[in-house]
């Protein structure tokens, strides 16, 4: 059974000479248990079908299922039981008068579960966190710390599938190797089905084993993660997003080399 199925997805904003179509027949299928990564610049539409899944984007036409099921118009609570989101911002995304025990313990509460107390304490500990984390704020920790809340409170319903808003971005590059590793273990642990969006190739290559590249709306290439690796791409912009990605890693260990040198 497909994790997640996309049919001639169209997505705009705005009706008559204002309309914007953001997304173009975009199709693709993720199986349950896969990881499938949407690469592109910003503005190519990858981040808006996520918020047509989770139902923030009301207009958009064509198939859209989620574990078998077709989606409608609107989404109903066992929806968000078993598909939940991890944002960028993890900061943002977490309430800063809230303790790291409250944005669990609500959580829980709001999908049903008892056993609040053993259950924050497991989530705690599933995402590489202490005790001691639990009564604090977010301001109290680390980015890299405030995105393992997040991704607890993501696993707090014990969802089927996490959508995956470029999760890594607004953190540095030494947490974000931790967080990735985080995310692949959780996903072979839990069967979970991932949904990740992201700008970086690097990135995707580290949690997906496909991707679907999107340009100005469009999906112009799908490649497994080997094609990409290997740079065995068939259109021109999936070559060039290779090529962007290969430069910037390039100066990255340059700069990393002059530093070790001058250290």
């Amino acid at each position: 059974m497909s994790g997640i199925l996309i049919e001639n997805l169209n997505v705009w904003f705005g009706e008559g000479h204002e309309r914007v179509d953001a997304v173009k027949r975009a199709s693709f299928e993720v199986p349950e248990g896969g990881s499938f990564g949407l690469v592109g610049e910003s503005g190519s539409g990858k981040s808006t079908i996520l918020r047509a899944l989770t139902g923030m984007v009301p207009s958009w036409n064509g198939r859209m299922e989620i574990l078998g099921k077709e989606l409608g118009a609107k989404r109903d609570r066992s929806f968000y039981r078993k598909v939940q989101m991890v944002f960028q911002d993890p900061y943002a995304s977490l309430h800063p008068r809230h303790s790291v025990d409250r944005v669990l313990s609500e959580t829980l509460q709001l999908h049903g579960f008892g056993d609040i107390d053993r259950r924050v304490s497991k989530l705690l500990e599933d995402v590489g966190l202490g005790p001691e984390f639990r009564f604090r704020y977010p301001h109290q920790v680390s980015g890299g710390q405030r995105q393992r809340v997040a991704i607890a409170r993501a696993l707090a319903s014990e969802p089927s599938i996490l959508l995956l808003d470029e999760p890594t971005s607004a953190l540095d590059v030494s947490v974000q190797a931790e967080i990735l590793n985080l995310l692949t273990d959780l996903r072979r642990e839990r069967n979970l089905t991932y949904l990740m969006v992201t700008h970086d190739l690097a990135v995707v290559s580290h949690v997906c084993t496909e991707i679907a590249v999107m340009q100005l709306g469009e999906i112009v290439e799908l490649l497994n993660v080997d094609d990409m690796r290997n740079l065995r791409a068939s259109h021109p912009y999936t070559s060039h997003l290779l090529r962007s990605s290969l430069g910037r890693r390039s100066e990255s260990t340059e700069a990393e080399s002059v530093s070790t040198e001058a250290g």
